[in-house]
This record gives structure tokens, C-alpha cells and sequence, in this order.
């Protein structure tokens, strides 16, 4: 029923696999993701963008594969690429990300560090379902961080891990109890 796309360590498909979801299919943008070797006994595959022609033609085979898997539920975690709407087309209202800020602040792929350097004194972690923008689409569930004095990108940055690890399993339970 859910298919995680990943590309970096693969922590937020760990806490979904912890919580026992029916996760079906795992897709990486990069062969060489650690998180590939989470996968266990779950499908995994890898969808490089050098194999493809276009980032369209990538999603397209991308998206196939994962409907051959019975995936229903895209879940994005700590996945890099901006997924076009030949992907979205797919699986409608159906493609879901966690994002290390409260969004609609610092969307895109820096956003601890672009906290720090604007000085909030809180952050958070956003589960948002994905639309064609980045970090725009509507936001489902939303818990705040705070930022504390000599935080680095990295201290606050696990911060925000251990509320996505809550937070993003909850959401994705109730989307699959609809």
C-alpha cells in the first residue's frame, strides 16, 4: 500500500517501518542511498536521473514501478528531487513529505540551516501532502522545535528528526485508516 522514496540515510523510513505500516515498495533517487539497505525484504529499487532521459520519463517509470507494487500512498522521506506532474498525476492527493521547518517558512533543501541564519527561535517539522511547487502543498500536521542558544545545523537538526519520527508514522497511519 506505501511506497517510500528516499535519497540520503533512510531515519524517516526506519520510524515508518517501526510502526509496522504496510510499506510495500521503497524507491531512491541513487543507487548508493544507505537507505536502500533498509529495505529488508520490501522491494527496492533505485531511479537514477542519468539512466533517463528527462526527470519525466524517470517519475513515469518511477511511478509505474510503485503501482506494480500496489503502492496507494507515496510516502516522501528525505527524498531530494522535486517530483513532476507526470509522477503526481499518478497517485492524486495521495503523495505525502515531511519537511524539517513550519512550512509555508523556509521551504527547499536548506531548510535548518536557512532557520539558523535568519535567527527564529523555533522550528518544527511539517508533514505536507506534495503538489507541483516545492514545500507548498497542504499541510497536514504541523509540531514545533525550539531553536536553542549555539545550535548548530546539526544539533537542531536531530531535534527535528525525533519529531518527524513521531509525527510523520501518525499522519501516515491516519491516511491509511481513510
Amino acid at each position: 500500500m506505501i511506497g517510500v522514496l528516499v535519497s540520503g540515510t533512510g531515519t524517516n523510513l526506519q520510524a515508518l517501518l517501526d510502526a509496522e505500516l504496510p510499506v510495500t515498495a521503497i524507491a531512491a533517487n541513487r543507487s548508493t542511498a544507505p537507505a536502500l539497505r533498509r529495505a529488508g525484504e520490501i522491494p527496492a529499487a533505485a531511479f537514477e536521473l542519468a539512466d533517463y532521459e528527462s526527470r519525466a520519463a524517470r517519475d513515469i517509470a518511477m511511478a509505474a514501478w510503485l503501482q506494480a507494487h500496489d503502492v496507494k500512498l507515496v510516502v516522501l522521506a528525505g527524498y531530494m528531487h522535486v517530483l513532476t506532474p507526470a509522477f503526481l498525476d499518478r497517485f492524486p492527493d495521495a503523495v505525502v513529505n515531511v519537511h524539517p521547518s513550519l512550512l509555508p517558512r523556509f521551504p527547499g533543501g536548506h531548510p535548518v540551516e536557512d532557520q539558523l541564519a535568519a535567527g527564529v527561535t523555533e522550528s518544527g517539522a511539517t508533514v505536507h501532502l506534495v503538489d507541483e511547487d516545492v514545500d507548498s502543498g497542504p499541510i497536514l500536521a504541523q509540531e514545533r522545535v525550539p531553536v536553542l542558544p549555539g545550535d548548530t545545523p546539526e544539533s537542531l537538526h536531530e531535534r527535528i528528526k525525533a519529531v518527524e519520527h513521531r509525527l510523520l508514522p501518525k499522519v501516515v497511519s491516519e491516511l491509511c485508516a481513510r
